[in-house]
């Protein structure tokens, strides 16, 4: 997922997604919005989203379904989904909710105050996340071409200070060590 991912906001209420869509416009992020459950997740299949915003209670597909479906594929089931409810705390939806690994469940009306630094956090958490897991994979690829390449030489501790022509290990006592 690219580092410009968008956070895409779901709710059936034309005005409710306008509300979200301004107090979230500050963040600076993309933002995309769909009205129900079905197009959310065709959104979420074509990729480039980084933070779900959904509301729970919409006509057809609604948000715990479009959650349930979005952790069984390997390209959605690490997104950060907030669920947005027009309901009292429910005890029920709360474990559902957290049990699909939702990362809040807000109710409204809502704290656009705090509903926008929960979405700063969670946003920047995942994108920081997916950065360390591109660098981890553009390491293991350059030690897997080292070890297929047998002849080069070792690389050295970023922090060692090895003079131009000195063998890999000479600075560390290595090679005295692999001589005895």
């Amino acid at each position: 997922m690219p580092p410009n991912a968008r956070i895409l906001i779901v709710d059936d209420h034309a005005d409710t997604l306008y509300a979200l869509e301004s107090a979230l416009a500050p963040l600076g992020h993309l933002l995309g919005r769909a009205t129900s459950g079905d197009e959310a997740l065709k959104q979420l299949l074509r990729g480039n989203v980084g933070l779900l915003l959904l509301d729970v209670h919409m006509p057809g597909t609604g948000g715990l379904d479009v959650v349930r479906y979005m952790r069984r594929l390997e390209q959605t089931q690490h997104i950060p989904v907030v669920l947005l409810t027009g309901y009292a705390r429910d005890p029920q939806l709360g474990a559902a909710a957290y049990a699909l690994g939702v990362a809040d469940l807000v109710t409204k009306p809502v704290d656009l105050w705090a509903l926008r630094t929960k979405i700063r956090h969670l946003y920047d958490a995942h994108q920081r996340h997916l950065a360390l897991e591109r660098e981890i994979r553009t390491l293991r690829a350059r030690l897997e071409e080292h070890i297929a390449s047998p002849g080069r030489p070792a690389l050295p501790h970023p922090q060692a200070h090895v003079a131009p022509g000195q063998p890999a290990g000479a600075h560390t006592g290595e090679l005295e060590r692999d001589r005895t």
